[in-house]
């Protein structure tokens, strides 16, 4: 077979019109009018006249890795246990197979190639439909592929009616990388861009591009109908229940006036779905403008059942097991508003489970009510409300506390989260020093997100930093205080399938006002557990009472800690994927506490360990086995976390 003719190769970019014979799939996904990603066939399961054939595929040279990428378009190799109906069914693969393989290195920059495919010695190309082969016998079938020369862009041209586009913005620079699937997804990027100016009705009114071998270049040319700016119109809602239709409306948050923006649909429809009561969510633009000009917004929704009710269990090789429930409205005035009853008994069997702890009366309870409403502060706010019971026995303390909680969440933009809640607390608490000593804190605790992970539960790219303050005033103690806390999590990808990722997070705390014994147990900073270092017990870093009790202290909390004024902690992963679901994770935490406000590095605490990851369409499943390197008196010789999600 001849190299593609020029010619014939321009007139298939730019029309769209795809080389060779046959039908395409329904299902087929094109590039320049070559099929790639074709569904097989699968209208008739009973093949008639079953053809088997062999099949082999040689790239000379091999450049690039070309000859797995081939490997992997081709529909003759993916399928070659899997007989093929008659000759002319075998002919009519062979024809679509070489149409793919073109597209493939068309995807790899290589233009000039020659591909080649022979069954029983004779070219595909040169075979007419009737064409029979020997099928008493798998049918040998030979694919050679000369990749050619590799392309780059040449001249680039975009014409948009006087809208000044510049191709280097949308990565189409000249001397660049030409493959087909680049440059179409760059041309997403220009009418994408568009769009966001408020041209809804941007159209691609011509496409040329032309492949040169005498300069080994590809040449551009995009010919765009802008159209003109459009402001959004009034929005319809269809499909609510109980749900208010105006409040619909107000929560989608575009404003009547405001400039057209795929953007603002995309924050419009993740608004809605973050409510939590609708199992659809359907945010588009009118297909034509109305008369005043605008373009009309309609929403459309599916309400989720009102009432929801779960339950759930913990277990921990130290602290024992645990039990949970929860009942939830969510929908409990038409407007989103939700009501969440939440109860939950911990520490079952941790006396009998650990020799490293200490003794403990009883379990944990916990009895939490949480009302939220979205919306008192515009469509990206929450007026959050609380009132939490907890009778609780971690290593460092007892604790009975009531908690009431008023605040707002406010979303800054898809990155960017503000919180701010004013709370009242009373509590007693009780360790090596005190007995059921009484607290009445007011604090105002303030956090700041910053979230541009690309998966919240399983992130592999992008940053997250956590900024927190809680200014608070024990009314009992007349002690001031400030407590703040700095953490960040950072993620990178070491390859383009995300199989191996590295992954770090370092936090540092710190809290002023107060000396540590003014301070209550339960607002210092402790290290150890699953969520800071792993494999030491939960709180066991840091600064320690007696190991003996003195006259007047509390022997039942010997040997157990004080908590910190200051906490530094940092830990490294490497996530790799063994199989497309299973991730192997080894990891080293650190973490040190101390008693004004540098942590104590002398006293850095080391834990490693290796977990498992299941990876599933909710997030990963995670068990992780921690180690750790420099035991203290509470710890074990291992600890064992489960959960979903990453660690961090």
């Amino acid at each position: 077979m001849k190299r593609l003719a020029r010619p014939l190769l321009a007139l298939a970019l730019i029309t769209g019109v795809a080389l060779g014979d046959g039908p395409r799939p329904a299902a087929a996904f094109e590039i320049f009018g070559f099929t790639i990603f074709g569904k097989k066939d699968e209208t008739d399961p009973a093949i008639t006249d079953p053809v088997e054939y062999t099949v082999t595929l040689t790239v000379s040279p091999d450049v690039d890795d070309l000859q797995d990428t081939l490997e992997t378009a081709s529909s003759l190799k993916a399928d070659e246990d899997e007989p093929v109906s008659g000759s002319l069914g075998l002919l009519a693969k062979a024809k679509n197979d070489r149409r793919r393989l073109v597209a493939a290195l068309y995807e790899n920059s290589r233009y000039d190639g020659l591909v080649t495919i022979r069954i029983e010695g004779r070219d595909v190309a040169e075979l007419l439909p009737d064409a029979t082969f020997d099928t008493s016998r798998p049918v040998p079938i030979e694919i050679t592929v000369d990749p050619g020369p590799l392309f780059k862009i040449g001249t680039v041209a975009i014409d948009a009616n006087g809208v000044p586009l510049d191709p280097e913005t949308y990565d189409l620079a000249p001397g660049s990388s030409a493959d087909s699937t680049r440059i179409l997804a760059a041309e997403g990027r220009i009418m994408e861009a568009l769009r966001n100016e408020g041209r809804p009705f941007v159209a691609l009114t011509k496409r040329s591009v032309i492949a040169d071998s005498a300069t080994e270049t590809v040449d551009v040319a995009l010919t765009i109908s802008p159209g003109e700016p459009v402001p959004f119109g009034q929005t319809f809602v269809d499909g609510t229940d109980r749900m208010d239709p105006g409040f619909v409306a107000f929560m989608a948050g575009i404003e009547p006036g405001t400039t057209y923006s795929t953007a603002d649909l995309d924050r419009a429809r993740k608004r809605l779905t973050d409510l939590n009561v609708f199992s659809t969510v359907s945010v588009k633009s009118s297909d034509a403008q109305a008369a005043d000009g605008t373009l009309p917004l309609q929403v459309t929704v599916a309400e989720r059942k009102r009432h929801v009710i779960g339950a759930g269990a913990t277990f921990s090789n130290t602290d024992g097991a645990g039990v949970n429930g929860y009942w939830e409205d969510r929908n409990v005035f038409g407007r989103a508003e939700s009501l969440r009853i939440e109860g939950a008994v911990s520490r079952i069997g941790a006396n009998t489970l650990s020799d490293t702890g200490r003794e403990t009366d009883g379990f944990d309870y916990k009895l939490s009510g949480v009302f939220r409403k979205p919306g008192v502060l515009g469509p990206d706010s929450v007026y959050v409300g609380s009132i939490t019971a907890l009778s609780e026995q971690p290593l460092a303390y007892d604790r009975q506390s009531v908690a009431v909680s008023n605040g707002v969440e406010y979303s800054i933009d898809d990155q960017q989260r503000l919180t701010v809640n004013v709370v009242a607390e009373y509590e007693t608490i009780t360790d090596y020093l005190r007995s059921d000593e009484e607290f009445l804190i007011a604090s105002v605790p303030v956090s700041y997100t910053f979230d541009n992970r690309d998966d919240k539960l399983n992130p592999t790219s992008g940053f997250l930093a956590k900024l927190a303050a809680e200014p608070g005033y024990d009314v009992m103690g007349s002690t001031p205080f400030l407590k703040g806390r700095a953490d960040a999590s950072a993620y990178l990808s070491l390859d383009e399938d995300d199989r191996f990722v590295v992954a770090g997070r370092v936090g540092y705390g710190a809290i002023v006002g107060g000396d540590l014994q003014d301070i209550p147990n339960d607002r210092r900073f402790y290290a150890g557990g699953g969520g800071s270092v792993r494999g030491y017990v939960f709180q066991s870093i840091g600064p320690y009472y007696p190991s003996f009790a003195v006259p007047g202290t509390n022997a039942n909390f010997v040997d157990t800690p004080t908590g910190g004024l200051s906490v530094f902690e940092a830990s490294a992963e490497l996530r790799f994927k063994v199989t497309d679901k299973i991730q192997v994770v080894p990891f080293v935490d650190a973490g040190a506490v101390g008693e004004d406000l540098a942590p104590d590095f002398g006293n850095l605490k080391i834990g490693a360990g290796v977990g498992a990851r299941y990876l599933t369409g909710f997030g990963p499943i995670r068990v992780d086995v921690g180690i750790p390197l420099d035991p203290g008196p509470r710890d074990g010789s291992f600890q064992i976390y489960a959960g979903i999600g990453q660690a961090f």
